[in-house]
């Protein structure tokens, strides 16, 4: 699949302010730093389309951006800021949720995960959840050129064994390094795959 146009469209602080049309949504989520804005403006070749920050956490609502006038990329705040309020972290908490577990047009969840760490609990949680709440979802490994490329499949690996503890089938995941652009095609190719199956 080829990008050919990225645009921001909506900041939605509940679901139902999300956009009324059917169009399908793949929505990007994370922990706090685990690349997400980099991986997106590196997904739809446009530098500043999801707004980088230095501060962890910065996503506090539910963003939409249009791609090719066709679906919608969906970027969403990340889990498990710690330097956020109680009150804070359960808004945030409740309006992912809503959105994932309500949202018609929700076709996929891009959970990233940061490759040079070993499974965290809360990464595994949130994953159980979709997974005991039938989300399609796939797992993105990001900041792979952080590692040393012999380091790369066995970590991504060694990740998705600890998944079979808990889990018959696994599900899809993908490589990527926003600075090498490593797994866009991959990415886009898959999405690409969903729209078409959905359109016969």
């Amino acid at each position: 699949m080829e990008i050919k146009k990225s645009e921001f469209t909506i900041s939605s602080p509940t679901v139902q302010m999300c956009p009324k049309d059917n169009k399908a949504e793949y929505a990007f989520i994370g922990r706090s730093n685990v690349g997400k804005s980099s991986l997106i403006n590196m997904l739809c070749n446009h530098k500043g389309l999801a707004k980088t920050s230095a501060t962890p956490g910065k996503t506090l609502l539910i963003n939409h951006f249009i791609i090719n006038n066709e679906w919608y990329l969906v970027d969403l705040p990340g889990y498990g800021f710690a330097k956020r309020s109680k009150v804070m972290q359960k808004k945030l908490e409740q309006m992912i949720s809503s959105y994932i577990l309500m949202r018609e047009q929700l076709v996929n969840v891009f959970v990233l995960i940061d490759i040079r760490h070993d499974p965290q609990a809360i990464d595994m949680e949130f994953i159980n959840w979709l997974g005991e709440s039938n989300i399609p979802f796939s797992i993105v490994f990001t900041k792979a050129d952080k590692l040393a490329v012999t380091k790369v499949k066995p970590a991504a690996e060694k990740y998705m064994e600890k998944l079979r503890e808990t889990w018959e089938e696994l599900p899809p995941y993908f490589i990527t390094s926003s600075e090498k652009k490593t797994g866009r095609e991959e990415i886009l190719d898959y999405i690409d795959g969903i729209n078409k199956q959905m359109k016969e």
